[in-house]
């Protein structure tokens, strides 16, 4: 990583202090954004994150953070554009311009945090955002089992079909006390359990480094843990076995040699075909082990839908709008389940087929690709901060390649890598860790 592990100061200046509260609330906004708009609404929740943006862009004029090109990542910068651009053969052109504005915001939060925090305070600013979502996701359960005893709707009211609000509308089903699946301030069980697996990461690296006390790290892990266990979301799941099996193989490449690397991306290789393989061949008996429908909850009709609709235009797309907007769908009609309207295609590379084409997903794959390949040589290989080749590995190192992993996983099953808390994750880690990269290069040469 780019500085060794320290401990921090005994005590922090005022100034320090403010920019890590203001890191904290603009990662907690990125993550808890579904449960602001749940209390307080979109009118209310537009001017706080514009005023946020705001700002951070004073705070990062102000940091002067020198940026050479080649710290800059490429593939992430080439997608903003094209994705901009593609407001001049849009198919509904206030869409792509209203959701481009979020996503300058989210990439303004990472660009601040990639360019004023270390490593480690990264981290800490990761962990602390994440127990606030967890923290009041557990007492508002607790909350509405005690004193409501009943299912509660959003104060902001919800995106519906009929008169009626179906169970996917409702902020909080009152399951705390029936073991789940919970969904917290968020209103959403999936989004809730990737915070959990998030934190639960977060607090780990911070223990194996001892950057927290290790009571306190204990107590929120075992929170951490017990969200994930209530929400069981399959994909999410899915998302921890495959960063814990990436975990075994950064520990294998570390203690392997040359050839042993080559060995083992190999076996990696040939593990990867057997397992898609054997998901092909028991895919039902797989989704029933999961607790999942053989069309994935609705999943497969919204991807023929999607698939169908991108095939019409499949070089450039009908237009950026991430998530889609109410009122200007790159569908001809909304995907609904359950009674309730969805604003994105449950795949984040299907949904960038359809809005951005073909060159678009080449782009994004660029960002996810290159992102990948950063984040495992971070992992797996000594920090150099001068010519000793002993220095021994961190475990902060793990950071950008587990979280990374997880956000792909996820897209395979839902958008959410494209906005808000995901696209936050991406300009972050990707700015990062080029950084890194370059300063690793230039220290070489």
């Amino acid at each position: 990583m780019s500085s060794p592990v320290v401990a921090p100061p005994a005590t922090l200046s005022t100034k320090y202090r403010v920019t890590a509260a203001h890191g904290t609330f603009g990662l907690f906004v990125a993550f808890g954004g579904d449960g602001i708009r749940n209390l307080v609404g979109w009118p209310a929740y537009v001017v706080i994150v514009s005023a946020y943006t705001l700002i951070t862009l004073v705070l990062i004029a102000r940091a002067r953070p020198v940026l050479s090109p080649r710290a800059l990542p490429k593939a992430l910068i080439a997608f903003l554009v094209y994705a901009l651009v593609s407001v001049t053969w849009s198919a509904y052109a206030g869409a792509t311009l209203l959701t481009y504005l979020g996503t300058f915001m989210c990439t303004v939060v990472g660009v601040y945090l990639a360019l004023v925090f270390t490593w480690q305070q990264v981290l800490t600013r990761l962990a602390n955002a994440l127990k606030w979502v967890i923290g009041l996701s557990l007492a508002f359960e607790l909350w509405v089992s005690v004193f409501v005893r009943d299912m509660v709707l959003p104060l902001s009211g919800g995106v519906y079909v009929g008169d009626d609000p179906p169970l996917l509308a409702y902020w909080s089903r009152n399951l705390l006390f029936e073991g789940g699946k919970i969904q917290g301030i968020l209103g959403n069980s999936n989004l809730l359990s990737i915070c959990a697996l998030f934190a639960i990461i977060a607090i780990g690296i911070q223990l194996a480094i001892g950057s927290v006390r290790r009571s306190w790290g204990w107590f929120w892990m075992l929170l951490s843990v017990a969200t994930f266990a209530l929400t069981r979301s399959s994909t999410i799941i899915v998302a921890a076995l495959v960063a814990a099996a990436a975990l075994l193989a950064v520990v294998i490449a570390r203690r392997a040699s040359r050839h042993g690397r080559t060995a083992l991306y190999v076996t990696v290789a040939v593990v990867f075909a057997g397992i898609v393989t054997v998901i092909l061949t028991f895919t039902d008996q797989l989704l029933a082990l999961l607790g999942k429908s053989e069309d994935l909850t609705g999943r497969t009709e919204f991807w023929a839908r999607v698939i169908n609709q991108a095939s019409e235009r499949p070089w450039f797309g009908w237009g950026y709008s991430s998530p889609w907007v109410p009122g200007q769908l790159p569908l001809d009609d909304p995907l609904v389940r359950h009674h309730v309207v969805q604003l994105h295609a449950h795949n984040a590379w299907l949904d960038v087929w359809l809005q951005l084409g073909v060159i678009g997903v080449i782009l994004f794959a660029a960002v996810i690709a290159s992102l990948l390949w950063r984040s495992w040589f971070a992992a797996i290989d000594r920090p150099r901060f001068d010519l000793r080749d002993d220095r021994p590995y961190s475990a902060l190192a793990l950071l950008p390649l587990l979280f990374t992993v997880v956000l792909v996983v996820q897209s395979l099953a839902e958008s959410r890598i494209l906005i808000e808390s995901g696209w936050v994750l991406v300009v972050l880690l990707s700015l990062k860790t080029k950084r890194q990269r370059a300063i690793t290069v230039d220290g070489a040469t």
